[in-house]
């Protein structure tokens, strides 16, 4: 008799304008859409893929394994902290002078603004594709720092009894709505305040398509959704 198959579940929140994108990176990973239900601001896309339960036979082998590595490696780091001492006493000072405390050249400090023109992990990142890894990991490893890109609106979504907060979807470059390479930067319910609008024509409101210099903090990447969460520093009119 064949075993009935069984489905894990999953509903997963799409920004507008991202839905194509959140079903691409969900089925890379197995899952099949079952629906789409459009809201007024998200769209929620439900899926399911069959699961894949472990053989008991490959859990004992993956703890005897485990249990063996555990004391393999007690005695390597038993043996290194010897060498380790060893190696300390035996190298020689150099009129108690310090190490080089300068960064590598292309990786500014932690008071730099992070750009395309000082890091070229952050250029390569404006031209990625929008659920690549690179985002994940550059969200990681820079988290609470500021970057500064060249970019544009792509989408927005006011909601609130007065429409005054939204949601902005940006883009690096000039293209608005029709930008397809680097992230999908957001910023998460702000109002124009919240942008800390400047430049020499400072705008009463911004609307899609509106060209800017961004600086923001870094705050997180929602890898189901493909999304580069971003807070708002300052927005240069250009």
């Amino acid at each position: 008799m064949v075993d009935e198959i069984r489905y894990e579940y999953k509903a997963v929140q799409a920004v507008r304008g991202t839905d194509s994108l959140v079903i691409s990176k969900m089925q890379k990973d197995g899952w099949e859409l079952v629906e789409q239900l459009p809201g007024r601001l998200r769209t929620t896309l439900n899926f399911r893929r069959p699961k894949r339960p472990l053989p008991w036979r490959l859990i004992g082998t993956g703890a005897a394994v485990l249990t063996v590595l555990a004391a393999v490696i007690g005695m390597g780091v038993a043996l290194g902290d010897g060498d380790e001492e060893e190696g300390a006493s035996a190298r020689p000072t150099a009129g108690g002078e310090k190490p080089s405390a300068t960064p590598p050249a292309d990786e500014p400090t932690a008071a730099e603004v992070i750009t395309a023109e000082n890091n070229r992990e952050f250029a390569a990142l404006l031209r990625a594709d929008p659920c690549d890894e690179a985002n994940a990991n550059f969200a990681t490893k820079h988290e609470g720092r500021t970057v500064a890109f060249d970019g544009s609106i792509r989408h927005r979504a006011s909601y609130g009894d007065d429409q005054t907060r939204s949601d902005f979807l940006l883009g690096p470059g000039n293209k608005g709505p029709q930008t397809t390479d680097g992230p999908n930067f957001k910023y998460e319910d702000v109002n124009t305040g919240n942008l800390h609008l400047t430049g020499k024509q400072v705008p009463a409101t911004v609307a899609v398509g509106d060209k800017f210099r961004f600086v923001a903090e870094v705050i997180e990447f929602n890898t189901v959704q493909c999304v580069f969460r971003l807070a708002p520093v300052s927005t240069e009119t250009r």
